[in-house]
């Protein structure tokens, strides 16, 4: 089954092809094909899960076939419980994607699906890439179709979005870039081999300020990603001023690509650097946690509260990634899935509302909850999933990222948790505002069809799933987090004291 991994990159890209040489004048065709390629993607993801054994040591699949050998490139994929994972939520919400934009995209469909299916075949080489080089030419592959896509169906303010996150992106890739170079390089004097393979990299011998200045090569080109207090500017304009699609792709999946680079790269590649780094990463999450919640506080725009509601919950995963124990790795990574999972859904339901309110302002909402009951109730589910409540997804993350910090640091635990309360107040602050009340207006609502159904009730099987049994993802989970734990048991007690 390792050339499954193969067809996961190649089959949307071939049908992104297809779509943009086929599909003009025919927008019905193009939305039926676009969404019967997601959907066998997602059947592939589904049927490597299905054989996969979670208890496998190492990698479940390998694709490793020369590319470039006298430079040391190959064609390397791997897929482990984590990607494995991360794959597996990259094939629901594309679909979902298609389906969100049936009827609001109205024009240029071949050009919209063929970026869309690009996207998604450069997100999946990110989580399969284990050759350094293969893995930066799909990191860069992902943001050009991004791009597009904000660019040329997002809203008002579009262009300068559009703008600005490339610019971000691009420029902590090119960071990245010189870090990968400076790596192969070391690795090559060291040992006479001059190579991309991340296993053969992983040997490298990194000292003092060497292995500090590289490792910070790739974490601020992750750290934009995620994206981490100070360098997250572009978060919020991107989310609203994207298409419902683009939304849902940048929260649901882009943002995972940062932290996943951490825990690929950062943290294997570079124990020492990160060690030491350590207590400014878990600083920058706190930040990152207090300043996204206080910010969704004050936002009018019910996007753009969910936008800095990200950055919170994304330095969650941060903070539990530097704490290097089970509970702190094994809540990030659970909370890169139940955050996907669960922000989606909010960028859906809002997509959804735009499209009957034509406002995203929740001074112009109130009182829909009524003629709206389906889309409420939905809505009060994955707010709920949003905040924490137990039995639903984000709470198993943020339980255990919690359980990890207080193992190391007490005081930085109870900052976390202070994150948390606010979340609480600030999105039941929205839902009051947008469902509760007096209604704004006499209109005649409608209320979910059944392709908004299929979208949400996807999503809140998954959000369910997450978090009243959470047992099958957690045992993908743990031989990645094990195998960052054990790699560097030494050197994990010096993060501890670096606290004390």
């Amino acid at each position: 089954m390792n050339w499954l991994l193969s067809v996961l990159i190649f089959l949307p890209l071939s049908g992104a092809l297809m779509i943009s040489l086929t599909g003009h004048n025919k927008p019905i065709y193009v939305r039926w094909a676009a969404l019967t390629i997601s959907t066998v993607e997602l059947s592939i993801a589904l049927g490597l899960w299905w054989i996969a054994s979670p208890d496998s040591d190492g990698y479940l699949y390998i694709v490793q076939v020369p590319w470039i050998p006298t430079m040391g490139i190959q064609f390397l994929l791997g897929m482990d419980g984590l990607s494995l994972l991360l794959v597996l939520l990259t094939t629901l919400l594309v679909p979902i994607a298609i389906l969100v934009s049936w009827s609001s995209i109205t024009h240029n469909w071949s050009t919209f699906a063929a970026l869309l299916l690009a996207t998604q075949a450069g997100i999946i080489g990110v989580f399969l890439a284990l050759d350094l080089i293969l893995f930066y030419v799909f990191w860069e592959l992902m943001l050009v179709p991004m791009y597009f896509l904000i660019g040329l169906w997002g809203h008002e303010r579009r262009l300068y979005a559009a703008y600005k996150f490339f610019l971000f992106t691009v420029t902590g890739s090119l960071l990245m870039l010189v870090a990968i170079l400076g790596l192969y390089f070391i690795h090559g004097e060291q040992t006479g081999i001059y190579t991309f393979d991340y296993f053969e990299l992983l040997h490298t011998n990194l000292s003092g300020d060497t292995g500090m200045w590289l490792m910070l090569g790739f974490f601020v080109a992750f750290a934009v990603k995620i994206p981490l207090f100070p360098i997250h500017s572009w978060l919020p304009d991107a989310h609203t001023e994207a298409p419902t699609a683009g939304s849902i792709i940048l929260a649901g999946l882009l943002l995972k690509t940062g932290a996943y680079g951490l825990l690929r790269f950062c943290l294997p590649l570079f124990p020492e650097a990160s060690i030491d780094f350590a207590p400014f990463a878990m600083a920058l999450g706190v930040v990152g946690i207090l300043y996204g919640a206080l910010l969704a506080l004050v936002q009018e725009d019910i996007k753009r509260l969910i936008a800095y509601s990200s950055i919170s919950h994304l330095g969650f995963v941060v903070f539990g990634i530097y704490t290097w124990n089970q509970e702190g790795l094994h809540g990030a990574m659970l909370l890169m899935l139940a955050h996907g999972a669960t922000t989606s859904a909010m960028f859906a339901i809002i997509g959804m509302l735009e499209e009957r309110t034509g406002t995203r302002l929740l001074s112009c909402m109130g009182g829909l909850l009524s003629p709206m009951p389906r889309l409420g109730a939905m809505l009060l589910l994955f707010t709920l999933s949003a905040m924490g409540m137990p039995g639903l997804a984000n709470f198993v993350g943020e339980f255990l990222v919690l359980a990890g910090v207080y193992q190391v640091s007490a005081s930085l635990a109870i900052a976390g948790a202070m994150g948390i309360v606010a979340s609480a107040i600030y999105l039941l602050w929205m839902y009051q505002r947008a469902m509760l009340g007096e209604k704004s207006s006499d209109r005649i609502w409608v209320d979910l069809d059944r392709r908004e159904m299929l979208i949400l009730t996807l999503l809140a099987v998954t959000v369910l799933w997450l978090g009243l049994y959470p047992a099958p993802f957690l045992d993908y989970l743990q031989v990645p987090a094990t195998g960052i734990i054990e790699s560097n048991t030494a050197i994990m007690t010096g993060t501890e004291d670096a606290f004390r």
